[in-house]
Order: C-alpha cells, then sequence, then structure tokens
C-alpha cells in the first residue's frame, strides 16, 4: 500500500535549520511529482514547495522563497524539506503529499517544527 512517512522535525531556535525527510513506498516513486505543505494551529493548510517527478523543476510559496529548498532521491524514493534561516511563523506540522497541488492524494502523517527561543 501506498506509504508517507515524514521525519526531522523538532524545535530549533530562529534562524536555525532543519532537514524534513518523506519516505515513501507502495508506488513507483519516480512517477510523480510531490509536494510539501504545512498546517498552523488555527489556519488553513499552506502549500510550500512542490517539485516534479525528475527533480527539474520545483517551486515555492512566496514566504520560504529563499530560505526552503526541496529535493529529491529517487533512488531511496525520498523527498526532502531543507529548511534554513528559520522564523517563529514557520511553526507549523509539515506534510508531504504525493502529486502535484490539486492532485494530492496520499498524505503523510505530518512532522512537527517549532521554531522558539
Amino acid at each position: 500500500q501506498v506509504q508517507l512517512v515524514e521525519s526531522g522535525g523538532g524545535l530549533v531556535q530562529p534562524g536555525g535549520s532543519l532537514r524534513l525527510s518523506c519516505v515513501t513506498s507502495g508506488f513507483p516513486f519516480s512517477s510523480y511529482g510531490m509536494s510539501w505543505y504545512r498546517q498552523a494551529p488555527g489556519k488553513q493548510r499552506e502549500l510550500v514547495a512542490v517539485i516534479d517527478n525528475y527533480g527539474g523543476w520545483t517551486n515555492y510559496a512566496d514566504s520560504v522563497k529563499g530560505r526552503f529548498t526541496i529535493a529529491r532521491d529517487n533512488g531511496k524514493s525520498t523527498v526532502y524539506l531543507q529548511m534554513n534561516s528559520l522564523k517563529s511563523e514557520d511553526t507549523a506540522v509539515y506534510l508531504c503529499a504525493r502529486g502535484a497541488p490539486g492532485r494530492n492524494d496520499y498524505w503523510g502523517q505530518g512532522t512537527q517544527v517549532t521554531v522558539s527561543s
């Protein structure tokens, strides 16, 4: 069955970095684009970053451009989100999803990122 498992979240100080991973299984990973979203308490889910199936095209929310980088390793069926220069407003549960926005059909359980001093 299709599975997506995020990891790498935690507590980090403002200005710090984290690298999230989403390990997938149960489907041909290189055939799908992948997306990262986040959801903060009381807020709507927000698209953070998207990558195409071979990693040749990426797109980011304006709020994270220049700070976050999405990447993938098709040999490991894993998508990553490198987050630098973290701010308190980046605090959220981060989720990966299979597919492009509007066509996300499977989701991980999420990993908590808390940015606080």
